[in-house]
């Protein structure tokens, strides 16, 4: 039972994704990031991506790092959790995400060999398109965004992860690859955009929902749900069988929105931050 690490993208693939396409919902942050790295190049989210897989006769977990994002663990063992973190120490790491009971398992051995202090950054829940329910909508209406919208969708990207506190930037290069194969859609009210929804692209017939975003002072007059509706259907529309989303927990009003368009809990996240004592 160990852990192999590498920067090498092919070999990672080769010896993980079988694992990872075994739970589809489960994985899709790993399976979406694969992806964008194939389509963009290693480096697209910051030099050094590092991925690892723990093998035990067989692959039983996985774990990959990318940019400024905390380090994400799929589902996995707990002994394979706090033996990461031993192979890990000496690396710095700003935080810890994906599973909760393997984040947990792995704190707490980080905790302890480091020094630092585990806080919690958010709770997550992912949620599954179970059957699409679409209500009365806000006046305006959907459009794909294109080379045109950049600069918009650039400046919505970064409000939204400064809002959110994921532990993204926001970075031109994954906002021109949504642009180019139509995963952008705007809500737009006398030709003026007032909220945004995007996607992952299309992996092995999954899509995932992210980010959303409507400014500040259009919030509340359901934008948001009728772009995140418009692009659950184009998304169904071209084939994906599993869309999916993720929310923040201590968000009610957006948990709220996802179920009432259809969607339904799958399964908790964590997401931890590491700090100095």
């Amino acid at each position: 039972m160990s852990w192999t690490l590498t920067g090498d993208l092919a070999r990672y693939v080769a010896e993980a994704e079988p694992f990872l396409r075994a739970d589809l919902a489960e994985n899709t942050v790993a399976l979406t990031v694969i992806e964008t790295l194939r389509a963009q190049g290693p480096d697209v989210f910051g030099p050094d991506p590092l991925f690892g897989w723990f093998h035990a006769g067989g692959v039983r977990g996985a774990c990959l790092r990318t940019g400024t994002f905390p380090l994400l663990l799929s589902a996995m063992p707990e002994c394979a959790a706090e033996s990461l973190a031993d192979v890990l120490t000496g690396r710095e790491l700003p935080g810890v995400s994906g599973d909760a009971p393997a984040v947990r398992a792995f704190a707490a051995r980080w905790e302890g060999r480091t020094g630092t202090v585990a806080c919690v950054l958010m709770r997550q829940r992912l949620y599954r398109l179970e059957s699409l329910e679409v209500g009365p909508l806000p006046s305006g209406g959907p459009r794909v965004a294109g080379a045109s919208d950049r600069d918009l969708v650039r400046e919505w990207f970064a409000a939204f992860e400064q809002e959110s506190g994921a532990g993204g930037t926001e970075n031109p290069r994954l906002v021109d690859d949504r642009l180019s194969y139509g995963g952008v859609l705007l809500w737009e009210v006398a030709g003026e955009p007032v909220s945004l929804a995007a996607r992952t692209r299309v992996v092995a017939g999954m899509t995932r929902i992210g980010p959303v975003y409507t400014p500040p002072d259009r919030r509340r007059r359901g934008y948001g749900a009728a772009v995140t509706a418009a692009l659950t259907r184009s998304a169904l529309d071209t084939g994906a069988g599993q869309v999916l989303l993720f929310t923040d927990l201590a968000n009610p009003t957006s948990n709220g929105i996802y179920q009432r368009i259809g969607y339904r809990a799958v399964s908790d996240r964590l997401m931890l931050g590491f700090a100095e004592r």
